[in-house]
């Protein structure tokens, strides 16, 4: 064998994957996943071991000091998750050659095999290894994790801009279109914020001093549409005891956002359409009309030119809303942000909660990151409003996180799945498989694919029935 590797990790999937790696760039590889298999290996003929720190059998440190004893100059890596300063330290003193911490990439790899290969082991080497320890992020799942803290909110800017291609894509949208007098019709799932969007063009236009009237139209009965909309006098019909404005009224100057626009009946969008074209509209109960001057923003979370094709919606109202365009991206879209707004939740909830929570630890974030937010940020905000409710320390673990959304993460370590997903997608397809029991949905779930686009790769890689 042609300078052999001893790479003892008892991680089947990373093993496999890391061990084609090391062949493809010249290595011979001696896979071990136990130390028992790693001491019945141990030779002269071995020219460099990577091991990890917690094997099923025991520990990389007593293997490490074994190996020491019997071949001092062969260069040992210890490989973990657990990046502590202790540890490190520890592993150096006692003769490690280097220490890498997963996930890694595959230039860390070679660069220590070649560092290895080009330079002989000093005690100076621990106090860089030290020094690389203690700038490291912990990676203990049950350590604090990083937070990026939200930008604050105020009555002047209400809306949290991330920084995500997807969100900045917003942002310059809004920019665009808020200085105009456009109509602006605002797409995107339920919870994705298109309210806090339609606020923000507001403030940002001619008319911030002026009045911001919602509307939520799915929650209005088409029997008093007319009445929210254009208002009444007194005595106009059973019920109406005094003269009430109507929200065009009390929009006059400013914005009226008509929230949910589709659920609006037929009827109710020949009434919304006369108003939005004469710019003039006539209380329930008056002779007398009266003018206003709004700006309509107007969203939906459906598809209205489908509703437009079915004779649901009209054609007119369509195209005299849809002035300009702006679709609101779902959370998964923007999944850089997903801890920004999150920081930002966490800040109301210890507010209203009147608590001190200081963030989420390392695995509470991986399973965040990991869920789908099929309700959006409003799905979110609920989630760490009951999470910090729930936990009596500081940081929010996994344990606070909902059942529906632990049951939607991936059940074993990310780490695995970072080290070189293209060029080792068929282990990853097989591990995902032994992860589920060969439940190919779930499979596909794990590893972000359809379950048509899991059976295709099934069938260009030959894997066969577990």
């Amino acid at each position: 064998m042609k300078n052999p590797i001893l790479l003892v990790e008892d991680d089947v999937v990373f093993s496999k994957m890391l061990s084609r790696f090391l062949e493809r760039n010249g290595y011979d590889v001696i896979g071990c996943y136990t130390l028992e298999e790693a001491e019945k290996n141990l030779s002269p003929a071995i020219k460099m071991i990577f091991t990890d720190l917690r094997l099923p059998d025991g520990d990389g440190i007593n293997f490490l000091k074994q190996v020491k004893g019997k071949f001092p100059n062969l260069p040992v890596v210890v490989m973990t998750s657990y990046a502590e300063v202790s540890t490190a330290v520890e592993a150096m003193k006692l003769g490690a050659f280097d220490y890498i911490s997963k996930p890694f990439q595959q230039e860390d790899v070679l660069s220590v095999i070649k560092n290895a290969q080009n330079t002989e082991l000093s005690t100076a080497k621990v106090e860089v290894i030290k020094e690389k320890a203690t700038s490291q992020t912990k990676t203990d799942h049950s350590s604090p994790a990083k937070m990026v803290k939200a930008p604050k909110v105020t009555e002047e800017n209400p809306f949290i801009e991330g920084i995500s291609p997807a969100s900045k894509k917003l942002s310059k949208f809004v920019s665009l279109v808020a200085p105009t007098d456009m109509s602006v019709l605002i797409m995107g799932e339920s919870g994705t914020g298109k309210e806090m969007v339609a606020k923000l063009i507001h403030l940002k236009s001619e008319r911030r001093n002026k009045p911001f009237i919602a509307v939520d139209c799915g929650a209005v009965p088409k029997e008093i549409a007319s009445s929210e909309f254009f208002g009444h006098v007194k005595g106009s019909f059973t019920g109406a005891i005094t003269d009430k404005k109507g929200h065009f009224e009390e929009a006059n100057g400013g914005t009226i956002f008509l929230d949910e626009v589709g659920n609006l009946s037929y009827e109710n969008q020949i009434q919304l359409l006369r108003a939005l074209q004469e710019r003039r509209i006539k209380p329930i109960g008056s002779s007398k009309e009266i003018e206003v001057d709004i700006r309509v923003l107007a969203a939906t979370n459906e598809d209205l030119l489908e509703a437009v094709n079915k004779g649901d919606f009209r054609e007119d109202l369509y195209h005299r809303l849809n002035e300009f365009a702006i679709k609101v991206p779902s959370l998964s879209e923007r999944k850089d942000d997903l801890m920004i707004f999150a920081s930002y939740f966490l800040e109301i909830a210890n507010e209203k909660l009147h608590k001190n929570v200081q963030g989420f630890t390392e695995r509470a974030v991986q399973k965040m990151l990991n869920y789908n937010w099929g309700g959006n940020l409003r799905e979110l905000s609920n989630v760490v409003k009951r999470a910090t409710l729930l936990t009596t320390t500081d940081y929010i673990s996994e344990n606070e996180l909902p059942d529906f959304v632990m049951s939607e993460t991936r059940h074993f370590p990310t780490e695995r799945f970072s080290f070189s997903t293209k060029e080792n997608e068929r282990e990853l397809i097989i591990g995902a498989l032994h992860e589920t029991n060969n439940n190919k949905t779930e499979a596909a779930k794990l590893l972000g694919f359809t379950r048509k686009t899991l059976y295709n790769k099934l069938k260009a890689y030959n894997i066969e029935e577990f």
